[in-house]
């Protein structure tokens, strides 16, 4: 495998990717080879919140199941905060105990996240998925032990070359999630902004894979 995508909804079973396939706990498919399962702040509800987390239990001690997530906290929708903070921190706590890295969904809500990290004493990898922040907001989380996720923004917003130019090499990943750029495409672009050879690039996420999913599956 090439290439490494470490958010996406569609399983296209490409034999040059590792697709790391998001999934929810009332949809879950068994058949898929790597994928995260979370409660994602916008689908949470209430009636079904201790079924969901079974599911989400019940999955984590499979090989194929990478992480948990993708979950988190958005400010821009209607389900109250203080539901979504405590649907994010059982989730995490499920992380912790499974020693499972957590993909994060986060919208207005960085300073709640770190938070939240600091005092629940969050030892696993945690991943923002879908940067598209300025250079202080990523300095900030990258100084908190966040991995940021880069993906259609980086096409969108031009703005954002110099953010993720300064990102470490240790330090971040690509994803497509729903977008319909392929990872091929996107891994072309981060080169092209970190001005080296693609197939360098290639091998800093596969170390950054390695060591935040602590599996070897090139």
């Amino acid at each position: 495998m090439q290439y490494f995508n470490l958010h996406t909804h569609q399983y296209t079973q490409n034999p040059q990717v590792l697709e790391l396939v998001n999934q929810y706990p009332a949809s879950y498919q068994s058949g898929i080879p790597n994928y995260s399962i979370g409660i994602h702040p916008w689908y949470v509800q209430e009636d079904s919140l201790t079924k969901d987390l079974q599911t989400i239990k019940d999955t984590l001690s499979s090989i194929h199941c990478l992480a948990v997530g993708e979950c988190g906290l958005d400010k821009r929708i209607s389900v109250a905060l203080e539901l979504q903070q405590k649907v994010l921190e059982q989730q995490l706590l499920l992380a912790q105990e499974y020693h499972k890295p957590v993909i994060l969904h986060c919208v207005g809500a960085y300073s709640e996240i770190i938070a939240i990290k600091k005092r629940l004493k969050c030892t696993v990898p945690m991943v923002i998925h879908g940067f598209s922040k300025n250079a202080q907001v990523a300095q900030e989380l990258l100084h908190n032990g966040f991995y940021l996720s880069f993906g259609k923004w980086l096409f969108q917003n031009p703005a954002l070359e110099t953010v993720f130019a300064s990102i470490p090499e240790d330090r971040f990943f690509l994803e497509t999630d729903t977008a319909t750029h392929t990872i091929e495409q996107l891994y072309a672009l981060a080169a092209k902004y970190k001005k080296i050879p693609l197939a360098q690039l290639q091998e800093k996420i596969w170390n950054n894979f390695d060591t935040v999913f602590k599996t070897h599956k090139k």
